[in-house]
């Protein structure tokens, strides 16, 4: 039972912070044809509501509660560890607070409580597993088995941020970057920006596939040998790790404001550290990665040494942000989204005066979608033969059917 409302908890904040207004209350009414939507708001005290009643049954002992019997049915998350489900919903409401920044009612206390209960630790990572036992449904959705991401390339801004070209980290090379990222020809590590085909890189620049296919191929690999990270067959895909955990306890302290300067630097450290150990400490990730291009230990030790990455000073929301967005690269897609939009994509850092997303440059012109109406994207419109066939009228009522509706900015991110 805790499990199951730990999972619904994290299912219903994913799909808020798509969608905005979702069918909360009505969802599960058979007897319905039509469906009343509800505010964000709404759902974020349900998500709430249900993170503590999956607390309260993860607590229960008796009635052949064991590890054994929650393992039968949970042999690919946390094999039936019930401390470490609780860790889980400690982060999804970490998460839930975290999410609130612009808000009066924000609390950056509540937000670094339940991460210091959370999943602080490597060891405790929420992460999905694979039997890869050559059948659809047993490997990860990115492995070549699947097909699914042969067309998906790198973007500049993520190869800039790796290899010192971003201005926050300017100079210095991330050890992560053969990891996350893939090389060209020349061995370098380039990216292209959205609907801009090749970018007017040349051939020898062009970045692999993250299969390790050439730039021009869409095609996956026989087999998953060339392939790393999170883009092998079984490699476990991340939910939640201590990285996002750390970070999000960073940006709360830093929010805190004044003298609470070293503790949000301090969690900022540990977040790097997480993420360095997440990579080297799996072998799925590790040891996939040529070995001339595998993190040492003092490759780690001169990173976070950098006084570009480490200040001797203050760091800055900046710092923690882009950071954040290395640690979950790839895999924290959705979270890294609401956290994009709580910065409006383009918002300042209030000490450096610059964007918090530094040399971050969205779409703009022509390169947006027409009913875009030059705006940038806050939320997924419901599935087009769903909603927009059967429940026109409830849709109506938030909006749904103007032209731009995936453009209105969620009340999450919202003062």
């Amino acid at each position: 039972m805790g499990v199951g409302y730990a999972i619904r908890a994290w299912s219903w904040l994913t799909l808020t912070n798509m969608h905005g207004e979702v069918i909360l209350r009505e969802a599960f009414r058979p007897e319905q044809l039509v469906f009343s939507y509800d505010s964000q708001s709404d759902v974020y005290d349900e998500v709430r509501r249900l993170c503590h009643v999956a607390l309260n049954y993860l607590d229960k002992t008796g009635d052949g509660v064991s590890q054994a019997n929650l393992a039968i049915g949970d042999a690919y998350f946390y094999n039936g560890d019930r401390v470490k489900w609780k860790k889980f919903v400690y982060s999804v409401l970490a998460r839930s607070f975290n999410h609130l920044s612009n808000k009066s009612i924000y609390q950056p206390d509540s937000v670094i409580y339940y991460a210091n209960l959370g999943i602080t630790a490597n060891a405790d990572n929420a992460t999905a597993k694979f039997a890869n036992t050559g059948i659809t449904g047993t490997s990860n959705f990115y492995g070549p088995y699947r097909s699914n991401v042969g067309a998906l390339r790198q973007s500049r801004f993520m190869a800039n941020l790796m290899t010192g070209l971003n201005p926050t980290f300017l100079g210095v090379v991330d050890p992560r970057t053969p990891y996350l990222i893939r090389e060209n020809t020349n061995g370098t590590y380039k990216g292209v920006r959205p609907v801009k085909g090749t970018d007017g890189l040349a051939t020898a620049d062009q970045p692999q596939g993250f299969w390790g296919q050439a730039f021009s191929s869409t095609t996956a690999p026989a087999n998953d040998n060339s392939c790393r990270y999170i883009f092998r067959n079984g490699s476990p895909f991340p939910i939640i790790t201590a990285a996002e955990v750390h970070f999000m306890k960073a940006e709360a302290y830093l929010r805190k404001g004044a003298g609470f300067e070293a503790q949000a630097k301090q969690a900022y450290i540990d977040g790097i550290n997480a993420s360095f150990d997440f990579l080297t400490g799996t072998a799925d990730y590790h040891n996939s990665v040529p070995t001339a291009m595998q993190i040492t230990a003092p490759m780690k030790a001169a990173y976070l040494a950098n006084p570009v990455v480490v200040p001797a000073g203050n760091i800055t929301r900046s710092h923690i942000m882009l950071q954040k967005y290395i640690a979950m690269y790839g895999w924290g897609l959705t979270e890294t989204w609401v956290d994009v939009r709580r910065y409006h994509y383009t918002d300042l850092d209030p000490v450096l005066g610059t964007q918090v997303y530094a040399d971050f440059t969205p779409p703009s012109g022509i390169d947006l979608y027409t009913n875009n109406n030059s705006k940038l994207v806050y939320r997924a419109r419901p599935r087009y033969n769903s909603e927009y066939l059967y429940n026109i009228n409830a849709l109506n009522g938030v909006g749904g059917l103007a032209l731009d509706y995936h453009t209105k900015e969620q009340w999450f991110s919202q003062p």
